[in-house]
């Protein structure tokens, strides 16, 4: 019957988000009251445990994420973002401009939220596309491949921000271990898979070919690249720190200190603020105004995470955490093949990679400590489990043909095709990462 809980909770948050069109935060809620419910929780108890999984999953995420979203909006508003991406392009030249084009797309991922880097980098490929008179899908693959798994792999992002919290894993442990399997993977997914839709014909939206370079009072190339990467910096820095034996416990302290996300987020977009903003000239009020607009475009993702908490504390009261465990070990799958499989699976039902990760995560949560698997590595899985095989239930797949002018057949052909190759080779690459940690 526990087992028949969750499908049934699961089965009615895929119908009412795919079919009802409900807004996930409301399709979570009524999921984890029917799961309370067949699991038996008596009904007083009920707002209690959504309450209590709503409050703990926010509890450590409200405030890294919207730092995190105030520090992109500023790289943005003030040209830090195509400063970088077009540097990268210049110094590589055409012959490695797809190289150039996967690196800037996934450092300026870093910083910035998925959508947000979308709509500011399709500008900057349509007018190297006009420079370079090279196909537009052929130098936008490799650009949103980078974006996309900085946004499925690479914490302050939300979904591995709230997993690594879910897992209680290290946010500088799954940083690094999201840029050794993020790297190859991109690799592969844009520079070489590009190499493959030469023939790809784009009609991108006019308007959108206006784009070129920085304007002029962009800032320079090293205060972008410094502020862009500072996030990763002292969350790696601190985690190196940390790693060393013999060190004073003052020592040890202060990098635990350093590499709080909370701390490093607040740093991140103090500094961004004084290089970025009023180094530039920019007003306090302009800033002020961005941070708002940025908090409220994070909001909808907040909403998502709290309601896949309650989810996720129901199923834990109601115990089907300890049925599921249970049961997900007797199936003998690997437990990174399995996150990854459930997450694939939601994310084909569903077209959010956010929800994907976040249901998935829910459901193998027991696995993590009864199996003993690295919780870090599970993040990555079901990072690339939620990137797979986007199609039209997915807001991407519409963005990237609209605004290249594809048809629906070419769209599938590239867009999913590249995603695809993201959640596939990010597994490989942490399977692979697995057998040396």
């Amino acid at each position: 019957m526990t087992l028949l809980a969750v499908l049934v909770a699961v089965g009615t948050l895929v119908l009412l988000i795919a079919v009802v069109k409900l807004h996930p935060f409301v399709a979570f809620l009524i999921a984890a009251i029917v799961a309370a419910l067949l699991l038996g929780r008596p009904v007083g108890s009920i707002t209690t445990s959504l309450n209590h999984g709503i409050g703990d999953m926010l509890g450590s995420l409200a405030a890294i994420l919207c730092l995190g979203a105030m520090f992109g909006r500023i790289v943005a508003d003030s040209g830090a973002a195509r400063r970088i991406a077009d540097t990268l392009i210049r110094v590589a030249g055409v012959k490695r401009i797809t190289i150039a084009l996967a690196a800037a797309g996934f450092l300026v991922g870093i910083p910035l939220f998925y959508n947000v880097g979308f709509v500011l980098m399709v500008p900057l490929i349509l007018s190297v596309q006009k420079r370079s008179r090279l196909p537009a899908v052929y130098l936008g693959i490799p650009m949103l491949a980078g974006l996309s798994i900085a946004h499925g792999f690479l914490p302050p992002h939300p979904s591995p921000t709230a997993l690594v919290g879910l897992f209680r894993a290290s946010m500088g442990r799954t940083l690094l271990f999201g840029l050794m399997v993020g790297i190859p993977t991109l690799l592969i997914a844009g520079p070489l898979f590009a190499r493959t839709l030469n023939g790809v014909v784009a009609r991108p939206v006019a308007d959108l070919q206006k784009g070129g370079p920085p304007d002029r009072d962009a800032p320079g190339v090293v205060a972008s690249f410094g502020v862009a990467l500072l996030p990763i910096a002292l969350l790696a820095g601190a985690t190196v720190v940390a790693s060393f034996d013999g060190l004073r416990p003052g020592v040890l302290l202060a990098a635990a200190v350093a590499g709080d996300a909370n701390v490093v987020m607040l740093v991140a977009l103090l500094v961004a603020t004084a290089v970025l903003g009023v180094a530039q000239g920019r007003k306090g009020s302009d800033l002020s105004r961005g941070s708002v607009e940025a908090v409220k475009d994070i909001a909808g993702i907040l909403l998502v995470i709290a309601g896949a908490g309650a989810l996720k504390q129901v199923f834990v009261d109601g115990g089907a955490d300890a049925a599921l465990a249970g049961w997900l070990t007797g199936l003998h799958v690997p437990p990174l093949v399995l996150g990854w499989t459930i997450a694939l699976v939601i994310r084909l039902a569903l077209g959010s990679a956010t929800v994907a990760g976040l249901t998935a995560a829910g459901m193998v949560q027991p696995l993590v400590a009864s199996q003993n698997v690295d919780p870090s590595l599970m993040v990555l899985a079901i990072g690339a489990g939620s990137l797979m095989c986007s199609h039209v239930n997915d807001s991407g797949f519409w963005m990237f043909k609209e605004y290249f002018g594809l048809s629906l057949a070419d769209t599938f052909r590239s867009w999913s095709v590249m995603e695809t190759l993201v959640g596939v080779f990010g597994l490989f690459f942490t399977l692979m990462l697995s057998l040396f940690v």
